[in-house]
């Protein structure tokens, strides 16, 4: 199969510094966001550890990485910050959320940790793949809140996992097949927070994803994010000789004119 992708990161309209970074590799099916935690410098060093890692294992894997050397790169990141940690900011709290992508043959998988979320688009309906770890996500578990109510609890903040944290972290993981027209979504949760999930159906319905995401960032922006946003949209392509007919067939685009900065 072929992927296209289209990503964007932004500081957002409160934060004067941008602690989320990503990594894309749409030829070789790869993919991650992070989302760094633990002040200026410390949030920003832990999110780029987790892309630089990833992106050096990928070259020593020689392009071919699959998704469990995505694994073992990932372990291999949290000893870094927890390293980088001990040695140049002792005291501090260094980590950061992570969700990834990786697409081999028509076989997706989802790694992540924390509260960046990744989701898929499958015949216009949007259904979330990961599971935050955060206080409400363990309150929506036990029934002590609802769906909606966990996403303007005031704790929603507060993750209970991230690399960087613990010696040996807890990294979920899902997978699944794929399928020609699917779409996913990694977004750290400065978009996940300001767009119900309604609302990001309606947004991944559209074409083409280079628009989705300009109207994304520029709607979180008019809502005045108070986070960092990040987002990577990921296309996976009809085969070749459906491509034309699915072209030809695209006549929908984004008013982005409605997001008036």
């Amino acid at each position: 199969m072929r992927y296209s992708s289209a990503q964007f990161t932004h500081t957002g309209a409160v934060r004067d510094h941008n602690e989320d970074a990503y990594l894309s590799f749409p030829e070789d099916g790869l993919w991650v966001v992070a989302d760094g935690m633990g002040g200026h410098q410390a949030g920003e060093v832990a999110s780029q550890l987790i892309c630089d890692t990833v992106s050096l294992e990928r070259q020593r894997s020689g392009s071919s990485m699959s998704a469990s050397d995505l694994e073992k790169a990932i372990y291999l990141a949290n000893q870094r910050i927890r390293k980088y940690g001990d040695e140049q900011l002792p005291g501090a709290t260094l980590g950061s959320t992570m969700v990834a992508l990786k697409i081999t043959d028509d076989r997706y998988k989802i790694l992540w940790i924390g509260d960046s979320r990744a989701y898929l688009l499958r015949e216009s309906k949007l259904q979330r793949l990961s599971k935050d770890h955060s206080q409400v996500a363990d309150l929506v578990e036990q029934g002590v809140l609802s769906e909606e109510e966990a996403e303007s609890h005031p704790l929603a903040n507060v993750i209970t996992r991230a690399l960087g944290v613990e010696a040996e972290p807890l990294i979920d993981s899902v997978e699944g097949k794929v399928m020609p027209g699917d779409r996913f979504l990694l977004c750290t949760d400065g978009i996940s927070r300001e767009f119900e999930r309604e609302e990001l159906e309606q947004f991944l319905m559209e074409e083409p994803i280079e628009d989705i995401n300009q109207a994304l960032r520029h709607a979180a922006l008019v809502k005045e994010c108070r986070d960092n946003i990040t987002s990577i949209i990921v296309q996976v392509e009809p085969p070749v000789e459906l491509a034309g007919l699915a072209d030809s067939a695209r006549d929908s685009t984004l008013p982005l004119g409605q997001w008036n900065l």
